[in-house]
């Protein structure tokens, strides 16, 4: 028995103290904060850098090159990880970290060949950028070299981390592109089935190009296509046996950004709000920083928010111009259908005839098995991708397999001094394409995009065709082909991913899949609400959950309800009483937007049904702008689109209710909007172990907002920053973001400023005093005099 007690204190010591190892282990990870580090190599001059109480850093240095090192040196200390699955993402090489169960995503991302075009867009950049990149790749190591043990990810998944390369700073904006493009490629294979199955006129009418809702800048109007008669479709002659449920569609990358003049603006200067939305973990997309540029007796600042990976600002403020962007969803992607030549595999048909194609052979290194080889064919309009649903192979044209589809453009924002001067240089950069909403201390704001813009074939592009003929893209719009707005009448912009102007500057853009207007015209209609703005004025727009989209459907679900013997009074009163917001305590809202939904499912199951009877991975939810045909449909009730499961839409009106109903008094107490819209933001480890998951998430929490308003929220997608500044008054600017700083659990800086991101509150823009006060001076050769 003492042998027994005395093994158990053996074996509760060894615990207690493996414990204390792995704990000490996961500290030796954290970032360094204070003191002096000496650095071999990348820094021409000493660098400061002082921390707020958030863990916000301001970084002072003499060249811009230092400012970059001294960037990749603070994102690698705190963010590391986040970054390198940035890169390994973009690059195909994620299965060299996670196994074979990452192995679909690398197949799928090595088809891109991005880290070799990384390669070749490098040698492209001007000397000057190389520099840049070439530095922050430095500080980059630099600061990984300096933990005095891994990030704790690694230590978990029993790894190091591999170094930083130059061109990782290209690869990490190649991974953007598949963010903010990626979701293109399933949208035009939809709707190539959706035309082959129904027709151009069905298509015109079920994916139309913009809504009632549209709310461009220009105020032009998009003509509404005709509801096909029932000589061109009727339903009643189908079989209702064979119908579906259309799934709904998924929210994809956007954003919110609005910018005022100066005229309404209480400083005088203009102001910009943005609130980027993307999926939302741990740690949070963006991390902030303030960049002090120290030169010839003067300082130039900028701040804002950088993305782990490259050393730019991207969004903020330089003291005279501010900027903000949102998706541009113009059309930068075409799928072209290859024509073969029977019994000649290796070759397809050109314009000029027969072409081989080029082969690419690719190495995925999958830990913990063999290497896997894979074949990647390419065409003279880009790599194949696979085939459709009549059997043809597909390629991808897309504008990130162009020559130098990424660059360090944006650095000359934080020189500008005017929105005239910032147009010029957003329309010369290289971004994944955007909207960007300039404002300057002078009062004047400007809207254009950023980013490469194709020279497109007239015609229908948003679905597969050939290129046999010679249609394609014919080089790049010069800036002055760049639509552009400056200094409007009214002194208000507005951009919430939707179509931003009309006629011809409409056609040089195309439709990448804009969003329904429902938000932008939101925005719109709070700014000519207003006759003066303030910061707080910027935010409460920011954080408008009305749901003015939602309305016609909740007067429509009590007609309908009203037409019902078994109503449940309480869900008559609960939509009667309902606020209009999609507040978190709201069951009204829950019950008028599940409704809606059912009807959407009802209404569109049969058309779904027969494009995945041609194409069993056809996606209904693909299909974008799909509000508008519906809502006629509804309204009109023409009995030759009526599902034929019902005998009257008044039918499916009401088994849609039923359906809403049913489920709400299933679970009465629990039929609120925030019980759905409950917030769960994770880290990637997080969401793999539910041990871990309790360690690196955040507490689930219920939030207001949805899709189709300013305050954009789901369960895993939202505001992924939100701020609202007028340069040259950044002190009275505000900002918030789901997640703090650090992606290290242990940091006191791993979750803060989650609870004013989540409650709304006001936070400031800039960093505040410093807590804590690090200098990276350069090590020099015995004999050299030291610098700064």
């Amino acid at each position: 028995m003492v042998l027994f007690r005395r093994l158990l204190w053996l074996i509760v010591m060894l615990a207690v103290i493996g414990i204390g190892v792995a704990f000490g282990l996961l500290r030796a990870g954290l970032a360094t904060l204070d003191g002096e580090l000496s650095v071999a190599t990348g820094l021409e001059k000493t660098v400061s850098i002082k921390r707020d109480a958030h863990g916000v850093p301001t970084v002072r240095g003499a060249s811009r090159a230092d400012l970059a090192f001294a960037t990749g040196f603070l994102h690698a200390q705190d963010r590391f990880f986040q970054m390198d699955l940035l890169r390994r993402r973009a690059g195909g090489e994620l299965s060299e970290l996670f196994g074979s169960a990452a192995l679909e995503a690398d197949r799928a991302a090595r088809v891109h060949r991005f880290r070799a075009r990384a390669r070749q867009a490098l040698q492209l950049l001007p000397r000057s950028q190389r520099k840049i990149l070439r530095a922050y790749a430095e500080g980059v190591n630099a600061g990984l070299k300096e933990l005095t043990a891994a990030p704790p990810e690694y230590l978990l998944l029993m790894s190091r981390p591999r170094p930083w390369a130059v061109e990782d700073g290209l690869l990490t904006g190649y991974a953007m592109y598949l963010v903010l493009q990626g979701e293109a490629l399933e949208r035009e294979t939809a709707l190539g089935v959706l035309y082959d199955v129904w027709g151009p006129e069905l298509y015109a009418f079920l994916a139309p190009l913009g809504t009632s809702w549209d709310a461009p800048l220009d105020g032009g109007r998009m003509l509404v296509p005709l509801m096909p008669g029932s000589d061109i479709v009727d339903l009643g002659v189908q079989q209702a046996s064979s119908f579906l449920s259309a799934s709904q569609r998924r929210p994809g990358p956007g954003s919110n950004a609005w910018a005022v003049s100066g005229v309404l603006a209480e400083s005088g200067a203009a102001m910009v709000a943005n609130d980027m939305h993307l999926p939302l973990g741990l740690p949070n997309t963006w991390y902030r920083l303030s960049l002090v540029l120290e030169e010839d007796g003067a300082e130039r600042r900028v701040t804002g928010v950088s993305l782990p990976g490259t050393p730019l600002v991207v969004a903020g403020s330089n003291g005279k111009v501010a900027w903000g962007f949102t998706n541009s969803y113009i059309d930068l992607m075409d799928l072209v259908a290859i024509d073969s030549i029977p019994d000649y595999p290796d070759a397809y048909l050109t314009p000029d005839g027969p072409e081989p194609f080029v082969r690419h052979e690719e190495t995925i290194r999958i830990r913990g098995v063999p290497d896997e080889q894979i074949i990647i064919r390419e065409t003279r309009w880009g790599p194949v991708i696979g085939r459709d649903h009549r059997g043809r192979e597909l390629a991808l044209h897309w504008v990130a397999h162009e020559h130098v589809p990424m660059d360090l453009g944006l650095l000359g924002l934080e020189r500008v001094d005017d929105v005239r001067e910032g147009v010029a240089v957003a329309q010369r950069t290289r971004i994944p394409t955007q909207n960007i909403l300039l404002a300057d201390a002078d009062g004047a704001i400007a809207w254009t995009l950023a980013g490469p813009i194709p020279r497109r074939s007239p015609g229908d592009t948003r679905r597969p065709r050939s290129w046999r003929a010679g249609l394609g893209w014919d080089g790049w719009l010069a800036p002055s082909e760049i639509p552009q707005i400056v200094e409007p009448d009214g002194g208000r912009l507005w951009s919430a991913n939707a179509r931003a102007v009309s006629g011809d500057a409409y056609a040089r853009l195309g439709n990448g899949g804009y969003y329904l207007g429902a938000r932008a015209a939101q925005i719109r209609d709070d700014l000519r609400a207003g006759e003066h703005f303030a910061e707080a004025d910027m935010l409460s727009i920011q954080l408008d959950d009305r749901a003015l989209f939602l309305q016609r459907w909740r007067r429509l679900f009590l007609e309908t309800m009203s037409r019902l013997s078994e109503a449940p009074p309480a869900v008559m009163e609960a939509v009667q009483i309902d606020s209009g917001r999609a507040a978190a305590d709201s069951v009204g809202y829950r019950l008028v937007r599940a409704f809606r939904n059912a009807v959407y499912e009802r209404a569109f199951a049969p058309f779904a049904a027969a494009c995945v009877k041609a194409d069993p991975t056809f996606d209904w939810s693909a299909i974008p702008q799909t509000e508008g045909p519906l809502w006629r449909m509804v309204s009109m009730r023409p009995p030759h689109l009526l599902n034929p499961r019902f005998a009257s839409w008044r039918e499916l009106l009401s088994d849609a209710a039923q359906a809403v109903i049913a489920a709400a008094e299933a679970a009465p107490q629990k039929y609120t909007w925030g019980a759905y819209n409950t917030v769960q933001i994770r880290h990637p480890l997080g969401r793999q172990s539910a041990l871990l998951g309790a360690w690196l998430n955040l507490p689930p929490l219920p939030l207001p907002g949805d899709r189709h308003m300013p305050r954009v929220q789901t369960p895993s997608f939202g505001a992924s920053m939100r701020m609202a500044v007028a340069p040259g008054h950044e002190s009275e600017g505000l900002f918030h973001m789901p997640g703090g700083q650090s992606g290290h659990p242990l940091s006191p800086y791993y979750t803060d400023g989650y609870a004013d991101w989540a409650e709304g509150r006001e936070a400031p823009f800039l960093p505040g005093p410093a807590r804590h006060v690090l200098r990276l001076r350069p090590r020099h050769p015995p004999g050299a005099a030291p610098s700064g």
